[in-house]
């Protein structure tokens, strides 16, 4: 886009007297270098001086300033500036595009309809054009719709500055997010944004339970310069996170760096390289994955569908990146897609601009449709040694290709509605341990275009199952909630696919699913003690999904189903029903792998069976059906 936009100011220089010319290269100079609130000023005092007659003068300085106040996220200073622009007849018709996507984002749905359908007059199959349009006639009814969550502003988190890009910890009893506040590191102001750089901030809860005001990391992860969008790993032991420094001698882009835990606090950071020898890509928004097999993150790097893609690294625990795959047109669009967090193994929530939505960025949640055992088996291939059930791992080689092409499994993306969503951005979602709330950041209701933190809460309907096998006519009633065993679902050997004799308890399950269309489930697989950690992750998640692939092909919403993977790091509690069955188990005992040692032979494949196990928990699902 940068380089279009110089051919265009190159073409059209010759309109422009010298004098004047000198004062609009300092601005173009400026918006090049990414100088964006430094650019904003030069062009407001050259437009002002730039009499009313010289029309195409006028054009050229108010379409330029329109792109600046595009990329500083202030919509309503570019509508006006486009106008202009449109007033004095600039010779672009790209312009009608950003003109329909800054109404959007303003809340003007109907002058943003009729802007998109000017634009595609002269494109006609322009995908941003069109999604855009359709977003403007959703937008209507998610407002008349709203979901039933509820959304506040977090004023305790947040400052007179900006904040954005919330993330909990995995016991949910700390929250980081980004803050551009007083209180950062530096005194340098970003040329970008006019503000200062962002450092980490935290907040902890206390013995009550109530979260404390945020202060700034004691730490070096913090600089001069930005820090954001921490992901940490599943022990907590480590924090991924966004570095970009400011260097006016070279480019400078976003990196992920890492930081281990260490005595009570975060070490320096030190750079993860992705993509060997690109310093050109941004590499940004990591997210890791439950497993901590994949490392999900941003990037503009070739290979892409426009603008900035989610892709995924599979990642060993020494961080050595094995391969890097893009996650493929059901997610990425030709605009930005952002801001990746995995809730499980399956569920995906990102921002993006490319899908029909609100306005701005909006939260979006991509559900894994498919299996993706190529991708494991990819995995797998670059592992040695014992697997889950007594395989033996293989030795892999170095594939010829590290970018993976490979068919991958499908997303259904849904737009998470109003009030989650808004006009303008929404974006950095993170939900606690339990239930279904959580926090995200937006720059709603800020004419400055500052982000701050909200929080979101849905209130959840509770449901109760008894004896799912054993008495199918129990009802779901709204006055309890358990985790429910599913008897007699039988995999193959090493496998995650389901053996015929599974089907009968799963066609109860499809039955009480189709009685109740308001009730969701998450589908939770364990596996044995044997093996590494790693592979029976990685096992278990496949084995989950294999539940949810034969719901969803017999008619059960995608969107009411999850898969998560437990490997072996949850054995089993021995219930007052299995201790009746087995003399040598007394209720209470936990199946843990000290336990079944001392066990006989015989005794402890009964105890690695019972670990071997397939469950559901009942959740309320209308959040993801409206």
């Amino acid at each position: 886009m940068k380089r279009r936009f110089l051919y265009i100011l190159l073409a059209i220089t010759w309109l422009l007297p010298s004098c004047d010319q000198a004062k609009l290269s300092v601005a173009r100079e400026q918006y090049l270098r990414g100088e964006y609130q430094a650019a904003s000023e030069t062009y407001r005092k050259l437009y002002r001086k730039t009499p009313r007659e010289e029309r195409a003068r006028r054009g050229i300085i108010a379409f330029e300033m329109a792109e600046n106040y595009r990329k500083l996220n202030q919509s309503s200073r570019a509508v006006a500036a486009y106008s202009n622009a449109i007033r004095y007849n600039y010779p672009d018709t790209l312009l009608y595009l950003h003109y329909a996507r800054m109404l959007h984002r303003e809340g003007n749905y109907k002058d943003a309809a009729e802007a998109y359908r000017h634009f595609l007059t002269f494109r006609p199959d322009d995908p941003l054009a069109l999604s855009g349009l359709q977003g403007v006639e959703r937008a209507r009814e998610w407002i008349e719709n709203p979901t039933r969550y509820g959304v506040e502003r977090m004023e305790l988190f947040n400052s007179r500055r900006g904040e954005f890009s919330p993330m909990l910890s995995r016991d949910g009893e700390r929250l980081y997010f980004s803050s551009s506040r007083e209180e950062v590191l530096g005194e340098e102001k970003s040329p970008i944004t006019g503000m200062k750089y962002n450092d980490l901030f935290l907040s902890v809860k206390n013995v009550d339970g109530e979260w404390q005001r945020a202060e700034r990391i004691n730490s070096d992860v913090n600089t001069e310069y930005d820090e954001g969008t921490p992901s940490f790993s599943p022990d907590g032991e480590w924090m991924y996170y966004t570095f970009s420094e400011a260097d006016p001698n070279k480019p400078t882009t976003a990196k992920i760096y890492l930081s281990r835990w260490v005595n009570g606090r975060w070490s320096n950071g030190r750079p993860l390289e992705i993509v060997q020898d690109d310093q050109l890509s941004v590499f940004a928004h990591p997210a890791i994955s439950p497993s901590g097999s994949w490392l999900y993150f941003v990037s503009d790097m070739p290979g892409g569908y426009g603008g900035k893609d989610i892709w995924r690294a599979a990642i060993r625990n020494n961080f050595e990146i094995l391969f890097i795959e893009n996650l493929g047109p059901d997610i990425n669009t030709p605009g930005d897609e952002l801001f990746p967090y995995l809730r499980n193994d399956t569920t995906l929530y990102f921002s993006s601009d490319g899908h029909p939505g609100m306005g701005g960025v909006d939260l979006f949640v991509a559900v894994a449709l498919e299996k993706e055992d190529v991708d494991l088996k990819r995995i797998n291939n670059w592992r040695v040694g014992e697997l889950s059930d007594g395989e033996i791992g293989r030795d892999g080689n170095e594939e010829s290709g590290r970018w993976g092409n490979e068919e991958k499994g499908r997303w259904r993306v849904t737009n998470l509605g109003v009030p989650l969503n808004s006009s303008a951005d929404d974006f950095g979602i993170t939900f606690a341990p339990k239930g279904e709330k959580g926090f995200f950041s937006s720059n709603r209701n800020d004419v400055r275009g500052y982000d701050h933190i909200y929080s979101f809460v849905y209130p959840e309907t509770m449901a109760r199952v008894k004896n799912l096998a054993a008495n199918p006519e129990d009802a779901f009633a709204p006055d309890g909630m358990v985790t429910v065993i599913l008897e007699n679902i039988f995999y193959d050997f090493n496998s995650a696919d389901l053996r015929p004799e599974s089907k009968e308890e799963l066609a109860l399950l499809i039955a009480l699913l189709n009685e109740h269309p308001s009730v969701g489930i998450a589908i939770a697989a364990h596996t044995d003690r044997k093996g590494s950690d790693e592979y029976n992750s990685d096992l278990s998640i496949r084995r989950a999904q294999s539940v949810v692939n034969y719901l969803t092909t017999h008619g059960i919403d995608p969107r009411r189903l999850s898969a998560h993977g437990f490997g072996k790091i949850q054995p089993m509690k021995v219930t007052e029903e299995i201790a009746a069955q087995f003399d040598f188990l007394k209720e209470g005992d936990w199946l843990t792998e000290e336990f079944i040692e001392s066990l006989t032979p015989d005794q402890q494949e009964i105890a690695d069976q019972i670990n071997r196990r397939t469950s559901f928990e009942i959740i309320d699902q209308e959040l993801k059906l409206n």
